[in-house]
Protein backbone atom coordinates (compact mmCIF):
# COMPACT_ATOMS: atom_id res chain seq x y z
CA UNK A 1 0.00 0.00 0.00
CA UNK A 2 1.33 3.39 -0.97
CA UNK A 3 1.32 6.01 1.78
CA UNK A 4 0.25 9.51 0.87
CA UNK A 5 1.79 12.62 2.34
CA UNK A 6 -0.84 12.94 5.08
CA UNK A 7 -0.30 9.36 6.19
CA UNK A 8 3.45 9.86 6.28
CA UNK A 9 3.06 12.96 8.41
CA UNK A 10 0.76 11.18 10.85
CA UNK A 11 3.19 8.26 11.11
CA UNK A 12 6.10 10.62 11.69
CA UNK A 13 4.23 12.39 14.49
CA UNK A 14 3.26 9.11 16.08
CA UNK A 15 6.85 7.88 16.05
CA UNK A 16 8.05 11.20 17.46
CA UNK A 17 5.52 10.99 20.28
CA UNK A 18 6.48 7.38 20.99
CA UNK A 19 10.18 8.20 21.10
CA UNK A 20 9.45 11.11 23.44
CA UNK A 21 8.17 8.73 26.11
CA UNK A 22 10.62 8.46 28.98
CA UNK A 23 12.02 5.15 30.16
CA UNK A 24 9.45 3.39 32.31
CA UNK A 25 6.55 5.30 30.77
CA UNK A 26 4.09 3.59 28.44
CA UNK A 27 0.54 4.43 27.48
CA UNK A 28 -0.75 2.43 30.46
CA UNK A 29 2.04 2.29 33.03
CA UNK A 30 4.73 4.26 34.88
CA UNK A 31 7.47 2.10 36.42
CA UNK A 32 9.03 3.39 39.63
CA UNK A 33 11.92 1.96 41.61
CA UNK A 34 13.46 2.17 45.04
CA UNK A 35 16.35 0.57 46.91
CA UNK A 36 15.97 -0.10 50.62
CA UNK A 37 17.83 -1.90 53.39
CA UNK A 38 15.79 -5.10 53.41
CA UNK A 39 18.51 -7.37 54.81
CA UNK A 40 20.76 -5.11 56.88
CA UNK A 41 20.61 -3.26 60.20
CA UNK A 42 17.45 -1.28 59.42
CA UNK A 43 15.50 -3.98 57.59
CA UNK A 44 12.42 -3.70 59.80
CA UNK A 45 12.08 0.02 59.19
CA UNK A 46 12.77 -0.31 55.47
CA UNK A 47 9.99 -2.85 55.09
CA UNK A 48 7.64 -0.19 56.46
CA UNK A 49 8.87 2.28 53.86
CA UNK A 50 8.08 -0.21 51.10
CA UNK A 51 4.64 -0.97 52.53
CA UNK A 52 3.71 2.70 52.88
CA UNK A 53 4.84 3.55 49.36
CA UNK A 54 2.82 0.68 47.93
CA UNK A 55 -0.21 1.76 49.93
CA UNK A 56 -0.06 5.26 48.44
CA UNK A 57 0.49 3.82 44.96
CA UNK A 58 -2.57 1.58 45.34
CA UNK A 59 -4.63 4.64 46.27
CA UNK A 60 -3.43 6.50 43.17
CA UNK A 61 -4.01 3.48 40.94
CA UNK A 62 -7.67 3.39 41.97
CA UNK A 63 -8.22 6.34 39.62
CA UNK A 64 -5.01 6.33 37.59
CA UNK A 65 -2.70 9.16 36.53
CA UNK A 66 -3.57 10.46 33.09
CA UNK A 67 -4.71 6.96 32.14
CA UNK A 68 -1.66 5.23 33.58
CA UNK A 69 -1.07 2.98 36.60
CA UNK A 70 2.04 2.98 38.79
CA UNK A 71 4.20 -0.09 39.35
CA UNK A 72 6.91 -0.17 42.03
CA UNK A 73 10.11 -2.21 41.72
CA UNK A 74 11.89 -2.68 45.07
CA UNK A 75 15.51 -3.81 45.43
CA UNK A 76 17.61 -4.57 48.52
CA UNK A 77 20.69 -2.42 49.17
CA UNK A 78 21.55 -4.02 52.54
CA UNK A 79 22.89 -0.60 53.60
CA UNK A 80 25.91 -1.42 51.39
CA UNK A 81 26.90 1.01 48.62
CA UNK A 82 28.09 -1.79 46.32
CA UNK A 83 24.75 -3.59 46.66
CA UNK A 84 22.97 -0.33 45.90
CA UNK A 85 25.04 0.16 42.74
CA UNK A 86 24.05 -3.27 41.46
CA UNK A 87 20.41 -2.66 42.36
CA UNK A 88 20.24 0.69 40.57
CA UNK A 89 22.06 -0.66 37.51
CA UNK A 90 19.45 -3.41 37.31
CA UNK A 91 16.54 -1.00 37.69
CA UNK A 92 17.93 1.34 35.03
CA UNK A 93 18.85 -1.33 32.48
CA UNK A 94 16.33 -4.11 33.02
CA UNK A 95 13.33 -2.44 34.62
CA UNK A 96 13.87 0.90 32.86
CA UNK A 97 12.39 2.81 35.80
CA UNK A 98 11.18 6.36 35.33
CA UNK A 99 12.14 7.43 38.86
CA UNK A 100 13.65 6.26 42.12
CA UNK A 101 11.42 7.31 45.03
CA UNK A 102 12.37 7.15 48.72
CA UNK A 103 15.69 5.28 48.20
CA UNK A 104 17.26 4.68 51.61
CA UNK A 105 20.68 5.54 53.04
CA UNK A 106 23.31 8.27 52.74
CA UNK A 107 26.09 5.98 51.54
CA UNK A 108 23.87 4.00 49.19
CA UNK A 109 22.38 7.13 47.64
CA UNK A 110 25.75 8.85 47.33
CA UNK A 111 27.00 5.81 45.41
CA UNK A 112 24.07 5.78 42.97
CA UNK A 113 22.45 9.19 42.53
CA UNK A 114 24.69 10.45 39.73
CA UNK A 115 24.41 7.16 37.87
CA UNK A 116 20.64 7.46 38.02
CA UNK A 117 20.28 11.12 37.07
CA UNK A 118 22.89 10.80 34.30
CA UNK A 119 20.69 8.02 32.87
CA UNK A 120 17.72 10.40 32.87
CA UNK A 121 16.08 8.85 35.93
CA UNK A 122 14.35 11.16 38.41
CA UNK A 123 15.50 10.69 42.02
CA UNK A 124 12.87 11.88 44.47
CA UNK A 125 13.11 12.09 48.28
CA UNK A 126 16.30 10.10 48.91
CA UNK A 127 16.69 9.28 52.63
CA UNK A 128 20.17 10.73 52.94
CA UNK A 129 22.20 13.82 53.72
CA UNK A 130 20.60 16.16 51.20
CA UNK A 131 23.53 18.56 50.76
CA UNK A 132 25.87 15.64 50.05
CA UNK A 133 23.48 14.01 47.58
CA UNK A 134 22.87 17.30 45.76
CA UNK A 135 26.63 17.85 45.46
CA UNK A 136 27.35 14.30 44.27
CA UNK A 137 24.65 14.58 41.61
CA UNK A 138 26.15 17.82 40.33
CA UNK A 139 22.93 19.58 41.41
CA UNK A 140 20.98 17.64 38.84
CA UNK A 141 17.57 19.10 37.92
CA UNK A 142 16.23 15.53 38.17
CA UNK A 143 17.02 15.29 41.90
CA UNK A 144 14.55 16.51 44.54
CA UNK A 145 15.67 16.27 48.19
CA UNK A 146 13.21 16.32 51.09
CA UNK A 147 15.40 15.53 54.11
CA UNK A 148 16.29 18.76 55.92
CA UNK A 149 19.97 19.63 55.72
CA UNK A 150 21.91 18.25 58.65
CA UNK A 151 24.04 21.38 59.11
CA UNK A 152 21.23 23.95 59.30
CA UNK A 153 18.97 21.74 61.42
CA UNK A 154 21.80 20.89 63.80
CA UNK A 155 22.56 24.58 64.19
CA UNK A 156 18.90 25.40 64.94
CA UNK A 157 18.47 22.54 67.42
CA UNK A 158 21.72 23.11 69.29
CA UNK A 159 21.10 26.86 69.49
CA UNK A 160 17.72 26.11 71.10
CA UNK A 161 19.37 23.75 73.60
CA UNK A 162 22.03 26.28 74.58
CA UNK A 163 19.50 29.01 75.15
CA UNK A 164 16.84 26.93 76.90
CA UNK A 165 18.94 24.54 78.96
CA UNK A 166 21.76 26.92 79.81
CA UNK A 167 24.41 24.35 78.84
CA UNK A 168 27.95 25.68 78.50
CA UNK A 169 30.27 22.67 78.27
CA UNK A 170 29.31 20.87 75.08
CA UNK A 171 30.91 17.68 73.83
CA UNK A 172 30.52 16.28 70.33
CA UNK A 173 30.56 12.69 69.07
CA UNK A 174 30.30 12.52 65.30
CA UNK A 175 30.72 10.14 62.39
CA UNK A 176 33.78 10.52 60.19
CA UNK A 177 33.00 11.53 56.62
CA UNK A 178 30.40 13.74 54.90
CA UNK A 179 27.59 13.20 57.42
CA UNK A 180 29.81 14.14 60.35
CA UNK A 181 31.21 17.12 58.49
CA UNK A 182 27.70 18.49 57.96
CA UNK A 183 26.82 17.96 61.63
CA UNK A 184 30.08 19.57 62.70
CA UNK A 185 29.39 22.60 60.48
CA UNK A 186 26.02 23.09 62.19
CA UNK A 187 27.61 22.73 65.61
CA UNK A 188 30.20 25.36 64.72
CA UNK A 189 27.45 27.76 63.64
CA UNK A 190 25.55 27.37 66.93
CA UNK A 191 28.70 27.62 69.05
CA UNK A 192 29.90 30.77 67.32
CA UNK A 193 26.48 32.36 67.62
CA UNK A 194 26.58 31.80 71.40
CA UNK A 195 30.30 32.62 71.87
CA UNK A 196 31.11 29.08 73.01
CA UNK A 197 33.75 26.53 72.08
CA UNK A 198 33.47 22.75 72.04
CA UNK A 199 34.75 21.27 75.31
CA UNK A 200 35.52 17.82 73.89
CA UNK A 201 35.04 15.96 70.63
CA UNK A 202 35.43 12.38 69.45
CA UNK A 203 34.95 10.90 66.01
CA UNK A 204 33.97 7.36 65.08
CA UNK A 205 34.08 5.31 61.90
CA UNK A 206 31.02 4.10 60.02
CA UNK A 207 30.07 0.71 61.45
CA UNK A 208 31.66 1.19 64.88
CA UNK A 209 29.68 -0.44 67.68
CA UNK A 210 31.82 0.38 70.74
CA UNK A 211 31.47 3.97 71.95
CA UNK A 212 33.04 3.55 75.37
CA UNK A 213 36.14 5.60 74.57
CA UNK A 214 34.16 8.45 73.00
CA UNK A 215 31.77 8.71 75.94
CA UNK A 216 34.65 8.40 78.40
CA UNK A 217 36.26 11.42 76.76
CA UNK A 218 33.04 13.38 77.25
CA UNK A 219 32.93 12.35 80.91
CA UNK A 220 36.56 13.32 81.48
CA UNK A 221 35.78 16.78 80.07
CA UNK A 222 32.79 17.07 82.42
CA UNK A 223 30.45 18.18 79.63
CA UNK A 224 26.84 19.02 80.44
CA UNK A 225 25.57 18.25 76.91
CA UNK A 226 26.68 15.62 74.42
CA UNK A 227 25.69 16.31 70.83
CA UNK A 228 25.48 12.90 69.18
CA UNK A 229 26.01 13.30 65.44
CA UNK A 230 25.06 9.69 64.88
CA UNK A 231 22.70 7.48 62.91
CA UNK A 232 20.43 4.79 64.28
CA UNK A 233 22.56 2.05 65.87
CA UNK A 234 25.33 4.46 66.81
CA UNK A 235 22.83 6.66 68.66
CA UNK A 236 21.77 3.65 70.72
CA UNK A 237 25.44 2.84 71.30
CA UNK A 238 26.23 6.29 72.68
CA UNK A 239 23.25 6.23 75.03
CA UNK A 240 24.17 2.72 76.18
CA UNK A 241 27.59 3.93 77.33
CA UNK A 242 26.08 6.95 79.08
CA UNK A 243 23.72 4.65 80.98
CA UNK A 244 26.54 2.25 81.89
CA UNK A 245 28.32 5.15 83.58
CA UNK A 246 25.13 6.09 85.48
CA UNK A 247 25.74 9.57 84.12
CA UNK A 248 22.40 11.15 84.92
CA UNK A 249 23.32 14.84 84.92
CA UNK A 250 24.29 15.06 81.25
CA UNK A 251 21.86 15.68 78.41
CA UNK A 252 22.31 13.86 75.08
CA UNK A 253 20.93 15.52 71.95
CA UNK A 254 21.02 13.72 68.60
CA UNK A 255 20.48 15.14 65.13
CA UNK A 256 17.80 14.29 62.57
CA UNK A 257 19.29 10.88 61.59
CA UNK A 258 19.14 9.70 65.21
CA UNK A 259 15.66 10.97 66.01
CA UNK A 260 13.86 7.97 64.61
CA UNK A 261 11.35 5.51 65.97
CA UNK A 262 13.80 2.80 64.93
CA UNK A 263 16.08 4.19 67.67
CA UNK A 264 13.38 3.93 70.33
CA UNK A 265 12.38 0.46 69.11
CA UNK A 266 15.95 -0.83 69.10
CA UNK A 267 17.17 0.98 72.20
CA UNK A 268 14.09 0.65 74.39
CA UNK A 269 15.03 1.62 77.99
CA UNK A 270 18.60 2.36 76.90
CA UNK A 271 17.55 5.50 75.01
CA UNK A 272 14.99 6.70 77.56
CA UNK A 273 15.55 10.42 78.11
CA UNK A 274 17.46 10.96 74.85
CA UNK A 275 16.69 14.26 73.10
CA UNK A 276 16.42 14.52 69.32
CA UNK A 277 16.08 17.13 66.60
CA UNK A 278 12.93 16.31 64.65
CA UNK A 279 12.07 17.41 61.14
CA UNK A 280 8.49 16.19 60.82
CA UNK A 281 5.35 15.79 62.90
CA UNK A 282 5.00 12.81 65.20
CA UNK A 283 1.74 10.98 65.82
CA UNK A 284 0.89 8.13 68.17
CA UNK A 285 -0.60 5.43 65.91
CA UNK A 286 -3.07 4.43 68.63
CA UNK A 287 -4.10 7.93 69.68
CA UNK A 288 -3.70 10.14 66.61
CA UNK A 289 -5.97 13.18 66.75
CA UNK A 290 -5.26 14.50 63.25
CA UNK A 291 -7.95 12.96 60.96
CA UNK A 292 -5.51 12.41 58.10
CA UNK A 293 -2.95 10.75 60.37
CA UNK A 294 -5.65 8.65 62.02
CA UNK A 295 -6.81 7.39 58.62
CA UNK A 296 -3.27 6.58 57.50
CA UNK A 297 -2.47 4.52 60.60
CA UNK A 298 -5.81 2.70 60.44
CA UNK A 299 -5.39 1.83 56.76
CA UNK A 300 -1.81 0.70 57.28
CA UNK A 301 -2.79 -1.46 60.27
CA UNK A 302 -5.59 -3.08 58.31
CA UNK A 303 -3.40 -3.89 55.30
CA UNK A 304 -0.20 -5.02 57.01
CA UNK A 305 -1.26 -6.19 60.46
CA UNK A 306 1.07 -4.01 62.51
CA UNK A 307 1.57 -0.38 63.44
CA UNK A 308 3.26 2.10 61.11
CA UNK A 309 5.96 4.40 62.43
CA UNK A 310 6.78 7.98 61.45
CA UNK A 311 9.19 6.75 58.77
CA UNK A 312 6.37 4.89 57.07
CA UNK A 313 4.25 8.02 57.33
CA UNK A 314 6.99 10.06 55.67
CA UNK A 315 7.46 7.52 52.88
CA UNK A 316 3.70 7.66 52.25
CA UNK A 317 3.80 11.47 52.32
CA UNK A 318 6.75 11.79 49.93
CA UNK A 319 5.20 9.31 47.51
CA UNK A 320 2.06 11.44 47.61
CA UNK A 321 4.07 14.55 46.77
CA UNK A 322 5.74 12.70 43.90
CA UNK A 323 2.35 11.58 42.57
CA UNK A 324 1.14 15.19 42.70
CA UNK A 325 4.11 16.03 40.49
CA UNK A 326 3.14 13.33 38.00
CA UNK A 327 -0.37 14.79 37.84
CA UNK A 328 1.01 18.28 37.28
CA UNK A 329 3.35 17.11 34.51
CA UNK A 330 0.40 16.06 32.36
CA UNK A 331 0.03 13.13 29.96
CA UNK A 332 3.19 13.85 27.93
CA UNK A 333 5.45 12.62 30.72
CA UNK A 334 9.23 12.81 30.53
CA UNK A 335 11.85 13.39 33.19
CA UNK A 336 12.14 16.97 31.97
CA UNK A 337 8.42 17.73 32.01
CA UNK A 338 8.17 16.21 35.47
CA UNK A 339 11.11 18.25 36.75
CA UNK A 340 9.66 21.51 35.48
CA UNK A 341 6.18 20.77 36.83
CA UNK A 342 7.42 19.53 40.20
CA UNK A 343 9.16 22.81 40.96
CA UNK A 344 5.75 24.46 41.28
CA UNK A 345 4.06 21.74 43.34
CA UNK A 346 3.82 22.49 47.07
CA UNK A 347 2.95 19.99 49.78
CA UNK A 348 1.33 19.90 53.20
CA UNK A 349 -0.13 16.98 55.12
CA UNK A 350 -0.16 15.32 58.54
CA UNK A 351 3.63 14.86 58.52
CA UNK A 352 4.67 18.47 57.85
CA UNK A 353 5.06 21.44 60.21
CA UNK A 354 4.11 23.88 57.43
CA UNK A 355 3.44 24.02 53.70
CA UNK A 356 6.54 22.86 51.87
CA UNK A 357 7.87 23.93 48.50
CA UNK A 358 11.18 23.91 46.65
CA UNK A 359 14.29 26.09 46.61
CA UNK A 360 16.86 24.77 44.14
CA UNK A 361 15.12 21.38 44.22
CA UNK A 362 15.44 21.15 48.01
CA UNK A 363 12.58 21.29 50.50
CA UNK A 364 11.81 24.59 52.18
CA UNK A 365 11.20 25.76 54.89
CA UNK A 366 13.48 23.70 57.11
CA UNK A 367 11.74 23.61 60.47
CA UNK A 368 12.77 21.42 63.40
CA UNK A 369 11.39 20.58 66.83
CA UNK A 370 13.07 19.22 69.96
CA UNK A 371 11.71 15.85 71.03
CA UNK A 372 12.52 13.43 73.87
CA UNK A 373 12.31 9.64 74.10
CA UNK A 374 9.71 8.94 76.79
CA UNK A 375 8.27 5.49 77.46
CA UNK A 376 9.41 4.21 74.09
CA UNK A 377 8.07 7.12 72.03
CA UNK A 378 9.30 10.49 70.85
CA UNK A 379 7.44 13.33 72.55
CA UNK A 380 7.72 16.92 71.29
CA UNK A 381 8.96 19.29 73.98
CA UNK A 382 9.66 22.37 71.85
CA UNK A 383 7.71 23.79 68.91
CA UNK A 384 9.23 23.91 65.43
CA UNK A 385 11.86 26.53 64.76
CA UNK A 386 14.54 27.09 62.16
CA UNK A 387 14.95 28.38 58.61
CA UNK A 388 11.71 29.91 57.40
Amino acid sequence: MQLNRRHLMALTLALAFSSAHANGVSDKEIVLGTHLDLSGPTATGSAMLRNAMQMRIDEANATGIHGRKLRLVTEDNGSQPQMAVRAVQKMIRSDQVFALVNPFGSGTNAATVKMATDAGVVVFAPWAASAVIQRVSGNSPLLFTTIQNYDTTTAAGLDWAINNWGVKRIGVIYQEGPLGELMRAGINTAMQKNNLTVAAEAAYKVGDIDFSSQVARMRAANVDLIFSGTVIRETVGVMSEVKKLNWSDVKVLTGIPGRSSIVTNLGKDTVEGLYGIGGWKLHDPNNASDPEAKQFFADYRQQFGHEADENAANAYSYMGWFIDGLQAAGPDLTAQTFSEAMKNVSHQDFTTYAKQSWANNHVTPELVSIDQAQNGQWVQIASPTGNE
